[in-house]
């Protein structure tokens, strides 16, 4: 089976496809505009993203939408994740961020939201969640954005410290990957 995955972002693209091996994955072609994602939730991002590739491109497409979430924080960052810090702000900004706004600790969740979207419009969303504590700061060199900061339950390394097939296991978007797939294989 051939999908689009709706981003352009090569590591996301290697991700899913340890995450989906029995899908051939493809990125968005260059010249297609990435649409804003300025929904309120994780579902109304993917879904704009995917809608948007299915519609360019008449194939059907698959897009995530996902982040963390600090109890401490009320939910913060949620939607704005990759923004906490200000629109531009790098990976690195945003852990420091969280760092110095969520107390050692306290509970944080991860949450991925995969739609998958088909050129006559049919949709289907697949969610995965994870959950954790804050680390008393980041360690580890494995994973990218806040997993050096997030210790997920029943462990304790940070996510930054798990192998990729330790990560994969039970990571948010593995778990809704592992959901679009069984939904593909039915």
């Amino acid at each position: 089976m051939r999908l689009l995955l709706a981003t352009r972002n090569a590591h996301k693209l290697r991700e899913f496809e340890r995450l989906l091996p029995s899908v051939q994955l493809e990125p968005l072609p260059d010249g297609i505009p990435s649409p804003p994602e300025d929904g309120d939730t994780y579902a109304a991002n993917a879904l704009i993203k995917a809608r948007a590739a299915a519609e360019a491109t008449g194939r059907a497409a698959i897009a995530d939408d996902s982040g963390i979430e600090a109890e401490a924080l009320h939910g913060a960052p949620g939607v704005r994740t990759a923004r906490y810090a200000g629109e531009n702000a790098t990976d690195e900004e945003n852990l420091a961020k969280l760092a110095r706004e969520a107390p050692p600790g306290t509970t944080l969740r991860y949450v991925c939201v995969i739609a998958h979207v088909e050129p006559g419009g049919a949709e289907q969303l697949f969610e995965g969640t994870t959950t954790g504590t804050v680390a008393p700061a980041p360690r580890g060199s494995g994973g990218f954005g806040y997993d050096p900061l997030f210790v997920p339950d029943g462990d304790t390394r940070t996510m930054a410290e798990l192998s990729d097939a330790e990560k994969d296991a039970i990571s948010h978007r593995g778990r809704a990957a592992r959901a679009l797939e069984g939904w593909l294989d039915r």
